[in-house]
């Protein structure tokens, strides 16, 4: 099954996050399908926090694809 989730990047105490689609059976941080954004909690006021490639969102769950809870929440907060 594919899945739209997140996968962690950057240094101890300033995480970065890829929003991915991914296989549900590869590791968290292991090879992706397609990179659709990113997340970035500790982002400045003057930095972009967040970034989501809607269409390509909109493809993957036409095919299929179930966002985690994360990642859903993120994606209803860009849509709003």
């Amino acid at each position: 099954m594919v899945t739209i989730r997140l996968a962690r990047g950057g240094a101890h105490k300033r995480p970065y996050y890829r929003i991915i689609v991914a296989d549900r059976r590869r590791p968290l941080n292991g090879k992706c399908i397609e990179r659709i954004g990113f997340f970035n909690p500790k982002a400045p006021a003057n930095e972009e926090k967040m970034r989501v490639d809607m269409a390509r969102v909109q493809y993957w769950l036409s095919k299929g694809a179930k966002p985690t809870e994360r990642v859903a929440r993120l994606l209803k907060q860009v849509a709003a």
